[in-house]
């Protein structure tokens, strides 16, 4: 039977204006009202503790409550639902704070300019590339550093895990970030040497981590460009998230300098990104979004095992196979050839 006017219109009114509850969640991890309704609050009580407006406070919390982010008591008591502990700041709390950021925000508000001229709308608005702007701006790079260890985290334990790291003895992580996802590898294996690869300024970051971790002793921190030159040396070449940053053309460029490293040492290739699946459905739409983030901020695109190929036998590795992590992520395992 098909869906009323009255279901559809609703439907179509919950799609339109969901930047509204984006925002709302934004709001209430920005203020710290998440976090302190671990236990239970009362509006007064969290207005007084965040310093804001008690009655406009209310009005927010109780959209939170209809979302099924938080729970009301008889009492007016508010308190985190089980759906509502994942705003905290170990887990998808960074997000929140990284797609309600100003920086981020103002990109997609002028996501018409990379649907009509395919180029990037982050550089449109901030005059630069996003790595370039966060460079410059510590601040939004903090917020950014964040959302992508809250992205990686789960992903990096789910790598470490499934994948056999044990014969190897040096692993280079191409682009590695802070390291979230070298660490993990690198606490589950303890015979495994790290290599970090990132950006002066993003390895200056990094490095207080790994000395916090205590791992600074088994991994060699690199500042540079993964288009001039990777590390060699490493019997694996790891990249999370990285190719799907660029084009096809500096997707194979960032293949190639791995290839070169590797040599003839028969290295292994391990990308760790999103399957974009052959046809979509409505189950594809978190890839969907993430690959029409990838147009609107660093210009790149998601990419189906098939077109992952194709770009490993431009830069002569050979796409293996594939180790799913989760229903979005897989390892793309690839071979010297």
């Amino acid at each position: 039977m098909p869906e009323s006017t009255t279901d559809t219109n609703r439907a179509m009114w919950r799609l339109m204006t969901a930047f509204r509850q984006s925002r709302s969640l934004g709001v209430a991890v920005e203020l710290g009202i998440a976090e302190r309704m671990v236990e239970p609050r009362t509006a007064r009580e969290l207005a007084t503790e965040c310093g804001v407006h008690e009655r406009s406070l209310l009005r927010l919390l109780r959209l939170l409550v209809a979302m099924e982010v938080a729970s009301e008591d008889a009492s007016g008591r508010f308190q985190l639902t089980a759906l509502g502990e994942e705003l905290g700041g170990d887990r998808l709390g960074p997000l929140v704070l990284y797609f309600c950021s100003k920086h981020d925000w103002s990109s997609w508000m002028h996501f018409d300019h990379s649907i009509k001229t395919g180029e990037r709308a982050f550089d449109y608005v901030h005059g630069m590339r996003n790595w370039e702007y966060y460079a410059t701006h510590p601040d939004d790079a903090a917020i950014f550093d964040a959302a992508m260890r809250a992205l990686t985290g789960p992903v990096s334990v789910a790598v470490a895990e499934k994948y056999d790291f044990s014969p190897l003895s040096k692993v280079a992580d191409v682009g590695g970030g802070d390291g979230t996802m070298l660490m993990a590898i690198l606490k589950r294996h303890q015979s495994v040497r790290g290599v970090l690869l990132d950006r002066p300024d993003v390895v200056k970051r990094a490095r207080l981590r790994f000395e916090e971790a205590r791992l600074i002793d088994r991994c060699d921190l690199v500042g540079g460009s993964f288009f001039e030159e990777v590390p060699p040396g490493a019997d694996a070449y790891l990249m999370k998230s990285i190719l799907h940053d660029w084009e096809d053309e500096e997707a194979v460029a960032i293949l190639e300098r791995c290839r070169h490293a590797a040599g003839d040492r028969g290295a292994r290739l391990l990308v760790v990104e999103r399957v974009m699946p052959e046809r979509v459905g409505p189950d594809d739409i978190d890839a969907l979004l993430s690959d029409l983030n990838m147009l609107v901020n660093p210009g790149g695109r998601e990419r189906t095992v098939s077109e992952y190929s194709r770009l490993f036998e431009k830069a002569r590795f050979k796409l293996e196979g594939t180790i799913p992590l989760d229903p979005q992520f897989a390892i793309f395992e690839g071979s010297s050839i």
